[in-house]
């Protein structure tokens, strides 16, 4: 590698589960992405709304991608490893085997999916308890949280599954246990999926009145007793089949783990800043709050005590920075929703031939269009009559309410390419006002916030990034390396390695800003428009619901 370097080299791995691929970086210790892979996984959707992977498909994508990535290293070079992945739950039997969470006793398929919604009923049982665990998910529990779910395997797998299971992993830490036999569960996942206290620890009289005494009865022994916080060295390191499997020397530093938006938080949230011309120069890190964007978008914002905001989940302490309270805001689709309605429209087949004749995404080329159908006034003025509201997968917050709908008003009998492209910019606009929505509430609640950070897939769309902006009339931070959720992964690894004497230090040192987007302040009136527009259709949803259930 570059042999001029003073210092030598150090390298650590992260790697990332999202919900279509497993994805690996080698990151040096300043931070930059020295190379990636990527591999499939895959998913199944036995009826609407049950999402389902493998266990054993995801450790075999891990190892593919870990071997691409260390192809060339001298091993004695890589220090650490770090995981980070989806919040869905996988479920093992006693002796560490796979366990079935679907009907049809498929055990191969052991993971019910962080965006799987079978668990509506007993979610709305959970939340007309109403109790006091609940106050730390912004008032309401969601049906994608862990508890939901365990409550439908008890109810609905009791033989097949239910009573043969000895544990319960959130999917990062099941990667962790996978390369190390460790058991431990990172603080991250139990506070910000299963209700579990950084102070308090477990709630026996939460799990006892939503029917799940078991683990009260069982000490947690199968969703976790011992619980660490991110970073931190997990026993002796990587074990002699795992280092086998991932083509890592035995007894590398792994790290306990992250939720894939909180690895990405990390990547992003703590870079230097200095003479960009931000607000957020010389302010503490609470004044920035960090979206994660792919198939879900995650909003996190962080604060020296703790914020109670109706509808956003949180305050977690020490979820995500150590020592600082967590925030997450969120919205259950984006990415997912966008590939929707693009691929849903009439002119699709069109838009994909002209985008392959150009050696273009569908995405750059629609950005492209929309650039030219636009003709002297700015490209967000073309959905002047066209409005969406974008909770086609129910909303996650600030209005925490799984029943709503998407809605679309001011559609045409036109299908043609301009059509698809207008209505593509709607989507993303709407995805950027669910944003200025959560904020609101944040702020409304106690949070100061000036910045914007992204980072996920839709950040590497410019037209996504500026709406942003725009939008929220907030300027967007985007990272040097834009693989920020591989960097906070690999952050992980470097911190257990005991290279950096905390996870602040690190994530000062590996992380970078790249581009900067400031808002068009001069659109800001035609925006405030659309937004009364935006908050309006929900509004006129609920009516809708309200006359069909009256007499």
């Amino acid at each position: 590698m570059s042999g001029g370097d003073q210092e030598p080299r150090s390298y650590y791995v992260g790697v990332d589960v999202g919900t279509g691929s497993v994805r690996a970086a080698l990151v040096d210790q300043k931070g930059v992405l020295v190379a990636f892979a990527d591999e499939p996984i895959r998913e199944w959707e036995p009826r609407f709304n049950h999402h389902e992977q493998s266990s054993e498909d995801i450790w075999a994508a891990c190892c593919v991608v870990t071997k691409k990535v260390v192809q060339g290293i001298e091993l004695n070079q890589i220090r650490g490893l770090g995981f980070d992945a989806t919040c869905s739950l996988v479920v093992l039997d006693k002796q560490f085997r796979p366990l079935p969470v679907n009907h049809e006793g498929d055990s191969c398929r052991n993971i019910i999916m962080w965006l799987d919604h079978r668990a509506v009923s007993q979610v709305h049982r959970i939340n007309e308890t109403k109790h006091s665990v609940l106050q730390y998910v912004g008032g309401v529990m969601s049906v994608e949280m862990q508890a939901p779910k365990l409550l439908w395997l008890k109810e609905n797998l009791r033989e097949t599954c239910w009573a043969k299971a000895g544990h319960f992993f959130d999917l990062p830490d099941f990667l962790s246990w996978k390369a190390t036999g460790v058991t431990a569960r990172s603080l991250c996942s139990l506070v910000c999926k299963w209700t579990y206290s950084a102070e308090k620890g477990w709630d026996d009289s939460f799990w006892k009145i939503i029917g799940l005494e078991d683990f009260v009865a069982d000490n947690y022994n199968k969703i976790g007793n011992q619980v660490l916080p991110p970073g931190v060295s997990l026993g002796n390191g990587l074990t002699p089949e795992a280092a086998k499997d991932l083509g890592l020397p035995v007894g590398i530093a792994v790290a306990s783990s992250l939720i894939d938006a909180h690895a990405g938080g990390l990547g992003v949230i703590g870079a230097d800043v200095r003479g960009r011309g931000l607000a957020c120069e010389g302010q503490p890190m609470t004044s920035r709050l960090a979206v994660i964007c792919g198939t879900s978008s995650c909003h996190m914002g962080i604060s020296k005590d703790p914020i109670f905001v109706p509808g956003v989940w949180g305050p977690y302490f020490s979820a995500m920075v150590p020592g600082l309270w967590l925030n997450e805001g969120g919205q259950s689709v984006t990415g997912k929703l966008i590939e929707h309605m693009v691929q849903g429209h009439a002119a699709f087949p069109q838009l994909q031939a002209k985008a392959a004749a150009r050696c273009q995404s569908i995405y750059a080329y629609l950005n492209s269009h929309l650039d030219q159908i636009k003709k002297a006034q700015p490209v967000g003025f073309l959905t002047v009559d066209l409005h969406v509201w974008p909770d086609f997968h129910g909303n996650r917050s600030p209005l925490a309410d799984l029943t709503l709908k998407g809605m679309v008003t001011g559609l045409k009998l036109s299908q043609d390419l301009d059509d698809l492209a207008i209505l593509y910019l709607a989507t993303v606009q709407a995805i950027a006002f669910g944003t200025r929505h959560i904020i609101e509430a944040m702020v409304a609640a106690g949070h100061s916030l000036s910045t914007l950070f992204l980072c996920g897939g839709l950040s590497k769309n410019p037209l996504f990034v500026q709406m942003h902006a725009d939008i929220t009339g907030m300027p967007v931070v985007l990272s040097q390396e834009v693989e920020s959720v591989l960097v906070g992964a690999a952050i992980l690894g470097a911190c257990a390695s005991g290279d950096f004497t905390s996870v602040q230090e690190a994530m000062a040192r590996m992380s970078k800003v790249g581009k900067v987007v400031f808002p068009r302040h001069e659109d800001k009136r035609y925006y405030d428009k659309k937004y009364q527009v935006f908050l309006k259709l929900v509004e006129h949803q609920k009516e809708y619901a309200a006359i069909m259930k009256g007499n």
